[in-house]
């Protein structure tokens, strides 16, 4: 048989974009981040069983179309309503605050006293891994009781005008930054019910299925043990299952690769995931910017190990052979161009990068991200992230008119590169005018799993 693949393929994008661009260049994404890339196929193209399998699980996940994106393709146009556009233009309140205190008793006291007078209902908040894990949350709850509080360990902060090392960043929201927001911890990350059960929490706490929720009104943050590599396919179940935009990061331990944690309820977790879903009280919209350009050097994934990170071949060859030829060097020479050049899956000229980790005996190359067995990669050429981020956020602001909070999860890899030029207070500085906070990743979460990116939440 022949053009099931197209037909299934349209259907689905028929079914879960409704004529929304926005939705339909998501839902593109999350199709070939699954290794199924819709531009391949056309109705000719031979029906391959597995692939059939996949389409047949996105369209029952979500077997109807979304009521926003219905409302949308009605209107021919995106959701536009001048009263929630001018929402809380004078009233919304967003703070951030930090410490380096050694001791957790002064730390959290440093914290309470700038946020003095504000009405806490959320704290969003990233600790270095110095601190015990046990009790700079359980201190940071009862700092802030009547408050949900929730954040992890770090491989640095970020807070508005600073990049920091060994400290607590916080970000606090009131009930005019923050509607309504659930928090639910898989505590074993290997659950295979794990994000249903997470979802079926929001969907009791908010009266709303989570199939049903409209993107422009709820935002998910997403933080998972760093150490764990279960990303890809908790990305994979959460893109499946909503509409809903999940963003975060990997949990750091400060470059020592040991142990990570989440924090929430008071306690610490390790090998798990938090999963936070937020109604906030004004819009938003996000930023990935990888800093990398498309060298425009194909490389084929042509036998891979997916579940170890580990691509065998590109292009037929063994895979550090493939890329040494792509960066001209000498295959022993390799390592010393991951930084510089990783790898990245383009999508309409957006790279999603994916980081050479080590060589192995054999050639193959491994990877802090999972690469799929036939994916076409690009080699890419790192570039100035202080002015890639400038830009970023120069158009972020030009779009909505202003700025009001920004949550920033970028990748340890950017931060070492940052330090290496001795630049990391310029990057702070980026982020001087608008409260921020933010810290240093293993790995990013934006539809799928990224590296070498800094993913953002952005408040407008």
């Amino acid at each position: 048989m022949a053009g099931k693949i197209k037909e299934m393929i349209d259907f689905v994008l028929k079914q879960r974009a409704g004529g929304n661009p926005m939705l339909e260049k998501i839902i593109k994404t999350k199709m070939i981040l699954k290794g199924i890339n819709p531009g391949k196929f056309t109705p000719e193209s031979e029906d391959n069983p597995e692939i059939v399998q996949q389409l047949e699980g996105m369209s029952m996940e979500l077997g109807y179309l979304c009521p926003e994106a219905s409302s949308n393709a009605a209107s021919g146009s995106e959701e536009s309503d001048s009263s929630t556009d001018n929402k809380l233009v004078n009233r919304l309140d967003i703070v951030t605050a930090y410490s380096s205190q050694d001791d957790i008793d002064d730390v959290c006291s440093e914290l309470s006293k700038q946020f003095v007078l504000f009405d806490t209902k959320l704290v969003v908040f990233f600790a270095s891994s110095k601190y015990a894990p046990e009790e700079i949350s359980k201190k940071m709850q009862e700092t802030f009781p009547h408050a949900l509080v929730f954040g992890c360990s770090t491989a640095g902060e970020i807070v508005t005008g600073s990049m920091l090392n060994e400290s607590v960043v916080a970000m606090g929201f009131n009930n005019e930054s923050l509607l309504d927001a659930k928090i639910e911890v898989i505590e074993d990350i290997k659950d295979p019910e794990g994000v249903k059960k997470a979802f079926d929490s929001f969907t009791d706490h908010f009266g709303v299925a989570i199939a049903d929720m409209p993107s422009k009104e709820y935002v998910g943050i997403i933080l998972v043990d760093g150490l764990s590599s279960a990303e890809e396919g908790m990305m994979e179940t959460i893109g499946d299952s909503t509409n809903v935009v999940f963003i975060g990061g990997s949990a750091g331990d400060d470059m020592k690769f040991k142990s990570t944690y989440l924090y929430a309820n008071g306690k610490a977790y390790t090998n798990a995931a938090l999963l936070a879903l937020l109604k906030p009280g004004a819009d938003f919209t996000f930023i990935k910017t990888q800093s990398c350009r498309d060298l425009g050097k194909p490389l084929v994934v042509t036998k891979a190990d997916e579940a170890r990170r580990v691509v065998l071949e590109f292009n037929g060859k063994p895979a550090a052979t493939a890329y040494a030829e792509a960066v001209n060097c000498a295959v022993e020479d390799v390592t010393k161009h991951f930084t510089d050049n990783p790898v990245g899956l383009v999508i309409d000229g957006d790279p999603f990068v994916r980081t050479p980790q080590q060589i192995k005996d054999d050639g193959a190359m491994a990877f802090y991200c999972s690469v799929k067995e036939g994916m076409e990669l690009s080699l890419l050429e790192a570039t100035d992230i202080i002015e890639d981020t400038r830009n970023a956020l120069l158009q972020a602001q030009k779009e909505s008119g202003r700025i009001i909070g920004v949550m920033n999860f970028n990748c340890i890899m950017r931060k070492l590169e940052l330090e290496q030029g001795n630049v990391t207070q310029q990057y702070g500085d980026l982020f001087s005018s608008v409260p921020t906070v933010g810290f240093s990743t293993y790995g990013e979460q934006y539809i799928g799993h990224l590296n070498q990116t800094a993913t953002m939440l952005v408040f407008k």
